[in-house]
C-alpha cells in the first residue's frame, strides 16, 4: 500500500526498521503519529481556556525470535532514533518469550491503493471561530426555561495522521480530522439541581449540528431531569435510550475479544457459532463507512479490513482477532488489531452498529406499557466469566406508554446472556460515534431502588 507523509519525512520509519534489523532484530515495525489540535472552553460567555496541541511521535516494536519489545519517543532527531533502536533491541533480548509474537502474516496485509474514506476535512478552525461556536452553544442552552447555570461550552478541532511501516514490506498511512461542539448545564426546580448536556463529534465540519441545535438539546435534557423521584425495587421492562444502549452491548465486545477468549475469561467463550442475540439481529462492523469516526484502511498491524457481521441473524460468527490472538486460537486475524505508539496490539472494532428494528422509542414504550427508560448510566460492574452485570442508572419511569416522572439513584442488574436473548430493538439508530445502537427494550430486568 503506497503512502506518504507531509509531517514525517518518508524515510524515517524505513530507516528505523532497517536500523533495528542491523542492530540484531529479526523483524520490526515503526509507527508515527502527527496530531494538531485546538480546543476552546467558555463559561458564562467568557473565554475560560484555550489548549493547543502539536505532537509528533514515533513508536518502534522489534522482535528477536519470539521475544518482543516496544519503545516510543516524541523527539524525531537522529540521535533519539539511534537510542530508540538500541533500547528496543536491548529490551527484546531480555524479554520473556511469547510463542505468538510476530508481525502480521504477509498474506493478510492490506495491498493496493488506500480506499477513499472521506475522513479528512482540511477546513480547520481558528481559536476565534471555536470560541464563538462554544459561546453560541452555551447561550442557546442557557436560554432554555429552567436552566439555571452553565458548566461550560466547548469546541475543538483536530487533524491527525498515522503511518505504519514494517520490515516485511508494509507501508500505509491515513489522515483524519475531527470537529466537536458541546455544552453542559444545570437546571433547577424547587431548589434541586440536575445536570444535562449534549455534544457531537464529526469528521467534517459541515456534518456538525448547529450551535443552536446542540445548546437547545442540552438545555432540554437538563430540565427534563429535574424533580426526580426514587422508586421501589422491582422487576419491570427496561428501555435503554439509543444514546446509552451501546453501554449494555459493550460487554459483548469484551467477551468476543480474541485475547479474552484465549485466556478463557469470557462468558461467551463457548458460544461461537451459536445464537447470542435474538434471531434477525445483526451486529455489523464496517471500517469503510464514509466519514465514520472509526473508519480505517487497515488495522494497526497493517492487516486488511472489511465489513463484517460479528453477529448475523443472532448468531455469533467470529472473535475479534489480532495476529497474536489468532495464532493462539489457530485462526486468522480479522483485522481488529489496535495499538498506540507503545505496547503490543490489543483488539478493537471500527465502525460498529446494531441494525435497527421497526418500532420507534415511543412504540417500544407503548409495547412495554410500564417500566423504566434509562437515559444515563454510571459505574457498570461485570463478572467477565459469568456475564453477571449491573450499573447505576437514571432516567424516567413511564406508565401506559407515557413518561410519568424522572427517576434517579437506582441500579439495574441481570445476567447478560439472558438479557441479550430477550432484547428488542427500536428503529431510532443514529450514527453519532464509532459504536451506535437503537434504543433497546428488555422485558424483565431487576431494578434496585429505595
Amino acid at each position: 500500500m503506497a503512502a506518504s507523509s507531509a509531517s514525517t519525512p518518508p524515510d524515517i520509519l524505513h530507516d528505523l526498521t532497517a536500523a533495528a534489523l542491523k542492530a540484531g532484530a529479526d523483524a520490526a515495525e515503526a509507527v508515527s503519529s502527527h496530531r494538531s489540535a485546538l480546543s476552546v472552553g467558555v463559561r458564562n460567555g467568557a473565554l475560560e481556556d484555550v489548549e493547543r496541541e502539536e505532537s509528533r511521535d514515533l513508536g518502534l516494536r522489534v522482535f528477536i525470535g519470539k521475544r518482543q519489545a516496544t519503545v516510543s519517543a516524541s523527539d524525531l532527531s537522529e540521535a533519539t532514533r539511534t537510542r530508540l533502536v538500541e533500547r528496543a533491541v536491548a529490551m527484546a533480548r531480555l524479554a520473556p518469550e511469547d510463542p505468538y509474537a510476530g508481525l502480521a502474516p504477509q498474506d493478510r496485509l492490506a495491498r493496493g491503493p488506500t480506499p477513499e474514506l472521506d475522513v479528512h476535512d482540511p477546513t480547520g478552525r481558528t481559536a476565534e471561530q471555536l470560541e464563538c461556536a462554544a459561546a453560541e452553544t452555551e447561550a442557546a442552552a442557557l436560554a432554555v426555561p429552567g436552566v439555571a447555570k452553565s458548566e461550560g461550552g466547548h469546541a475543538s478541532w483536530s487533524d491527525s495522521e498515522w503511518r505504519l511501516v514494517t520490515s516485511h514490506g508494509f507501508d500505509g498511512a491515513y489522515r483524519g480530522s475531527g470537529y466537536s461542539l458541546g455544552v453542559g448545564v444545570i437546571a433547577e426546580k424547587d431548589g434541586a439541581m440536575e445536570r444535562g448536556g449534549e455534544s457531537r463529534t464529526t469528521r467534517h465540519l459541515s456534518d456538525l449540528p448547529s450551535a443552536q441545535t446542540i445548546g437547545l438539546e442540552a438545555g432540554k435534557r437538563a430540565v427534563a431531569r429535574t424533580g426526580p423521584r426514587k422508586i421501589a425495587s422491582t422487576t419491570a421492562p427496561v428501555i435503554f435510550e439509543n444514546r446509552v444502549a451501546t453501554q449494555v452491548l459493550s460487554p459483548l465486545l469484551g467477551a468476543i475479544s480474541g485475547p479474552a477468549v484465549a485466556r478463557g475469561v469470557s462468558f461467551l467463550k463457548d458460544r461461537l457459532g451459536q445464537r447470542v442475540l435474538p434471531s434477525g439481529v445483526d451486529l455489523i462492523d464496517d471500517p469503510s463507512r464514509p466519514r465514520g469516526l472509526g473508519s480505517t484502511p487497515f488495522d494497526d498491524e497493517g492487516v486488511e479490513v472489511s465489513r463484517l457481521a460479528l453477529v448475523e441473524d443472532g448468531v455469533l460468527t467470529t472473535w475479534l482477532l489480532n495476529s497474536a490472538a489468532a495464532a493462539q486460537l489457530g485462526l486468522a486475524s480479522t483485522g481488529h488489531a489496535a495499538r498506540g505508539l507503545a505496547g503490543p496490539p490489543g483488539v478493537s472494532t471500527h465502525n460498529l452498529h446494531l441494525a435497527p428494528g421497526e418500532v420507534d422509542l415511543a412504540g417500544l414504550m407503548d409495547q412495554a406499557r410500564t417500566g423504566l427508560l434509562i437515559t444515563s448510566m454510571f459505574g457498570p460492574s461485570l463478572n467477565s466469566n459469568t456475564g453477571d452485570w449491573s450499573a447505576g442508572v437514571s432516567g424516567f419511569w413511564f406508565e401506559d406508554g407515557q413518561i410519568a416522572h424522572p427517576v434517579s439513584e437506582i441500579t439495574v442488574a441481570g445476567k447478560l446472556i439472558d438479557l441479550y436473548a430477550r432484547m428488542q430493538r427500536g428503529s431510532d439508530l443514529e450514527f453519532r460515534g464509532s459504536f451506535n445502537a437503537p434504543s433497546l427494550l428488555f422485558d424483565a430486568v431487576a431494578i434496585a431502588g429505595k
